[in-house]
């Protein structure tokens, strides 16, 4: 027997533990993912630089600051920051004894953004005014479900019943159905993979995916029938299928984002460079939901490659903590953290290239928001909590 395995027994027979499990528990901040914070920071100035490049003309023109979006960003940034240190000390498994209220909170919130507290814009009653700053309860709903989904499913340790699915279901199909109301189809969409992924993670079975993908095409008919889908969505959806649409009305920005990403070619035309797509604001919402586009003509091939390299890291350090968590919960946190990433990246990305619908979800840390970044940042508070704790 080796020297560790002597003092090993030793150790467990005075009903001690391990020193190195002591010293995690103790200081659990000395087991940072220190690249997670690092591709955080970088997606985050990329995102901060290409939003004043986005904006920053146009608020020339109308006489304004033109680094207002940037620095509002970086201030949501640093609040986002504050959130995430703070999450990240408090030790997740906790958590699960908070996230009936934690998800009970949100479901007030999307109620009363349906009243008249809410706001409208674009279309869409999702957001609380508060003049100096809004807050958009769609965006803080998604970790909300992601906390109520994982403290059930793991509750059931691997052995998911029907039963088990549809109260699943019923838990992310409630923030889903009073999103989607808003409307915000992306949101909505958002809640769906992030609730297929935890089931399966979860352990639900492929029989219970067919029932759920049977009960989904029915709602979907369903819906249309009802003209619960409005007709802007339907011609935002239906866009990227027509080979000529017309570029005046539903096919205007789809034509635009692909002109502005194609004109990039390899190396892009520089940023702040005049006379651009993205100069004479030929894109809609380029600050928010078209930021790829600015990525792609300013920064061509090469710079929207190294941008989803960024991404495809940061999935990845999502993936890992998922399968180095100690427990059930903090696997099913992180995969969906994971799965609400890896679907608004495809979707946000596809839909500026004309492969995916275009359905306003914004570009993860990069795009405009300060809502969207918070809830961002506290994902990743949440994955390094998991993180520093998976020796626990």
């Amino acid at each position: 027997m080796g020297m560790q395995g002597v003092f090993g027994g030793a150790v467990d027979r005075i009903g001690g533990e391990p020193i190195t499990a002591r010293m995690a528990r103790k200081a659990p901040i000395r087991h940072l993912d220190p690249m997670l914070m690092m591709i955080t920071l970088l997606l985050t100035t990329f995102g901060a630089v290409m939003i004043f490049s986005a904006t920053s003309s146009n608020q020339e023109f109308l006489g304004s600051d033109p680094a207002f979006f940037m620095k509002r960003q970086i201030i949501y940034a640093f609040v986002g920051a504050f959130a995430l240190a703070g999450l990240a000390l408090f030790d997740y498994r906790h958590l699960r004894a908070f996230a009936p209220i934690i998800y009970g909170v949100a479901l007030l919130t999307l109620v009363l953004v349906l009243t008249p507290l809410g706001d409208v814009r674009n279309n869409t009653k999702s957001w609380f005014d508060f003049g100096a700053f809004q807050i958009q309860p769609s965006e803080f709903a998604k970790i909300a479900v992601i906390l109520a989904i994982a403290t059930y499913l793991a509750e059931r340790k691997g052995d998911v019943r029907a039963i088990d699915v549809a109260i699943a279901v019923g838990i992310g199909g409630a923030a889903a159905g009073l999103i989607f109301i808003e409307p915000d189809l992306g949101g909505t969409l958002v809640v769906v993979a992030v609730l297929a992924v935890m089931l399966l993670v979860g352990g639900a079975k492929i029989r219970h995916f067919a029932a759920l993908g049977f009960l989904g095409a029915v709602l979907v008919v369903f819906s249309l029938q009802a003209g619960l889908i409005k007709d802007y969505q339907i011609e935002r959806i239906t866009a990227f299928l027509d080979t000529s649409p017309d570029v005046q009305t539903s096919g205007y920005t789809l034509v635009q984002a692909k002109i502005a990403i194609a004109s990039g070619g390899m190396d892009g035309k520089g940023l702040g460079t005049e006379n651009t797509q993205t100069d004479l604001r030929f894109v809609p919402e380029q600050h928010t939901d078209f930021i790829f586009t600015a990525v792609g003509e300013q920064l061509g091939f090469v710079g929207s490659a190294a941008l989803l390299g960024l991404f495809a890291i940061l999935i990845w350090r999502a993936l890992r903590i998922a399968a180095m968590s100690r427990d059930l919960f903090g696997t099913l946190v992180a995969a969906g953290i994971a799965a609400m990433w890896g679907f608004q990246l495809f979707v946000n990305v596809g839909m500026t290239m004309g492969i995916m619908p275009i359905t306003g979800l914004p570009l993860p840390f990069v795009s405009f928001g300060g809502s969207g970044l918070l809830t961002n940042f506290l994902a990743v508070g949440l994955l390094l909590n998991v993180h520093m704790r998976r020796l626990i």
